[in-house]
């Protein structure tokens, strides 16, 4: 079982920060490692980016939290990646940390994602392709509608979804279409980042970044329309709401959200033979469950 392949093979997954909207809980945990209903909040943009064909992935994370960050998610083999582990001491901004995956990313096109979001949906994994496919020569970003878009990065479209205008957390947003964590680039990104100058609260934006690719032409907006969810859980409130719509769909359904022994083997990345073996090595419980009910679908290992 193999999924075509990616013109995208590199991503960087940012899971630093405090967690200040998620206080006390992450006092002792960094957020990206609290549960969102039976796996840790970061095997959902981890597996966001497996669904992109990315196979090599860079976690920037807060010094004090990269020995738990190993230990959740190791070097990657079990699910056929290589994940590299990298320091982003300071809050200095999304697109800073691009600057720290810089040596990482080399002269590539790449995937980047926040490691709060959450993204679920049947169409989702075409519009990643898309995406891949795109970023070659051009940024993308996913938008969509929210109610309260002040709290976002916030871009106007046009009648056709082009970008028209891209702002930083407006007093007065030109739009409801929130820019969401998840962002492709095209190898120039780096360079571009390099040249942003802080903005007002001290960081480099990636709205800034983003700006620079509407000004030359060259950044795509991807809606994500009905039937495509888009969770920002970096707050108590959404971090409940996410995990009671995957416990719903998991429950109702019988059909794995974020999963990445799943999604590994689906994607080509390991055997059918490893995946068995990764299930077999897990105590009893939901998640081991869930996995082993695939064995009627997947049939025995050859």
């Amino acid at each position: 079982m193999a999924a075509p392949k990616s013109s995208v093979r590199k991503g960087v997954l940012l899971a630093g920060g405090r967690g200040s909207r998620m206080f006390p809980l992450t006092r002792t945990v960094n957020k990206h490692l609290l549960p969102v209903f039976d796996k840790p909040l970061i095997y959902y943009p981890l597996t966001t980016l497996i669904l992109a064909g990315v196979q090599e992935i860079m976690v920037l994370s807060d010094p004090r939290d990269l020995g738990s960050m190993r230990e959740a998610l190791g070097d990657g083999r079990q699910w056929g990646l290589t994940i590299h582990y990298g320091s982003q001491a300071r809050p200095g901004g999304i697109a800073e940390g691009l600057l720290v995956a810089a040596d990482f990313v080399g002269d590539e096109p790449f995937c980047l994602i926040l490691g709060d979001n959450i993204f679920y949906g049947r169409e989702f994994i075409s519009l990643l392709h898309q995406a891949a496919d795109e970023a070659q020569s051009r940024a993308v970003i996913f938008t969509q509608p929210v109610a309260d878009p002040q709290r976002y990065g916030v871009v106007k479209l046009d009648s056709d979804g082009k970008p028209l205008l891209i702002v930083e957390k407006p007093a007065d947003p030109p739009s409801n279409e929130a820019v969401t964590g998840l962002y492709f680039y095209d190898r120039r990104a780096i360079g571009f980042a390099r040249k942003l100058a802080p903005s007002r609260r001290g960081e480099l934006e990636i709205t800034d970044l983003n700006r620079v690719y509407l000004e030359a032409g060259d950044l795509i907006a991807k809606r994500l329309g009905r039937g495509l969810v888009w969770f920002d859980a970096g707050t108590p409130q959404n971090l409940l709401l996410a995990a009671e719509l995957v416990h719903v769909i998991q429950a109702r359904q019988r059909t794995g959200i974020a999963f990445p022994e799943e999604i590994a083997y689906r994607q080509g990345l390991i055997n059918l033979r490893a995946f068995y073996a990764l299930i077999d090595a897990m105590p009893d419980g939901e998640y081991r469950s869930y996995l082993s009910s695939l064995r009627d679908e997947f049939g025995p290992a050859a």
